[in-house]
């Protein structure tokens, strides 16, 4: 399913091609966190370890062209085409090929061993690595082999499959993620670049589903001169909206959207945290969390600041800069 000539650029550019249509990527915040240098923020606000943690899709096609993607978008496809194949042989498939890419942190002076041999047994799935994953036919199968795994699970989707969506009800995700890219229809259409007309209305559809869900997110990715307008905007649209988290996370210049957008594009830590401001002043919202060197704050309504976010740890952790200085748990 996957052209040989897409198939050689994914590998060329870290990825690996499991069966016939999934991919799979090790993350550089595993990378940093196999060296005790940093984690990714799953794994500061919500525990997520991100050596543990494999970043997947079982799908590269997209109904979506997004300006600031990383991927690159001329090899997108807005329908399923060609055989599917079974949740357990992606799951497997994916967890030998991530495995196999982290081969070289065995024995290298800067791993922290007990880490690497944690490798050995992901916890965590993130179903984010590229197209749009709720376009796999088998997506609720695939959340519960992960379960029956014992592995947990983010699902990031850009909502325009709310019949998918609707299914996951049952088969829920550990976390659900909804992507969504304005304000408005007018910023939606000029950032996410859709293929289908009625896009912005099925996005509303999934975002009326997600208090059905137990754990959901909305994630805004702001990207100066696109979509990073009108934070009162946001927050009205946003204020009757049944979720849990709201993410603001800046855009970042790399990969292939570095052929679209410059690097006046990428805001700074500090303006994503005031946008954010401005749109909890207006949604009710609070920040409770923030990575600055990933340009990101995590925000929830007011009246359930003390909810528990983590489930993998008993509070959430950050990992220290040094290996000498090891979390309790892994000495």
């Amino acid at each position: 399913m996957i052209p040989e000539l897409r198939r050689k650029q994914f590998e060329k550019e870290g990825y690996r091609v499991v069966g016939n249509h999934s991919v799979v990527k090790v993350c550089e915040y595993t990378k940093k966190a196999l060296r005790a240098e940093d984690v990714c923020y799953k794994c500061t606000f919500y525990g997520i370890r991100s050596w543990r943690c494999v970043e997947m899709s079982p799908t590269y096609f997209c109904d979506h062209r997004c300006m600031f993607c990383w991927r690159d978008i001329k090899y997108v496809y807005p329908k399923w085409q060609g055989p599917v194949d079974e949740p357990d042989d992606i799951i497997d498939g994916c967890i030998q090929a991530w495995q196999g890419l982290l081969n070289g942190f065995k024995g290298a002076e800067k791993t922290m061993q007990p880490r690497f041999e944690e490798t050995r047994t992901p916890s965590h799935f993130a179903i984010s690595l590229t197209g749009e994953p709720t376009m796999y036919p088998k997506m609720p199968e695939l959340l519960d082999a992960l379960k029956r795994r014992n592995i947990s699970s983010f699902l990031v989707t850009n909502g325009t499959l709310p019949e998918m969506i609707e299914k996951l009800i049952d088969h829920q995700p550990t976390q659900l993620y909804v992507s969504v890219y304005g304000p408005n229809e007018a910023v939606y259409r000029k950032t996410a670049n859709p293929f289908t007309a009625d896009a912005w209305e099925r996005l509303q559809k999934t975002l009326s589903m997600l208090g059905k869900f137990n754990r959901s997110v909305i994630r805004l990715t702001l990207t100066k001169e696109w979509n990073m307008v009108d934070p009162e905007g946001y927050g009205e649209f946003l204020k009757n909206i049944d979720f849990d988290y709201l993410e603001c996370k800046g855009y970042v210049w790399v990969g292939h959207s570095q052929d679209r957008l410059t690097l006046q594009n990428a805001p700074t830590h500090m303006e994503v945290r005031e946008f954010a401001q401005r749109i909890a002043k207006v949604a009710g919202l609070k920040i409770i969390d923030e990575k600055e060197n990933s340009r990101v704050c995590l925000l929830m309504k007011e009246d359930n600041a003390n909810r528990v976010m983590t489930f993998e740890e008993p509070k959430a952790f950050k990992v220290v800069p040094t290996a000498e200085a090891v979390p309790e748990y892994l000495t």
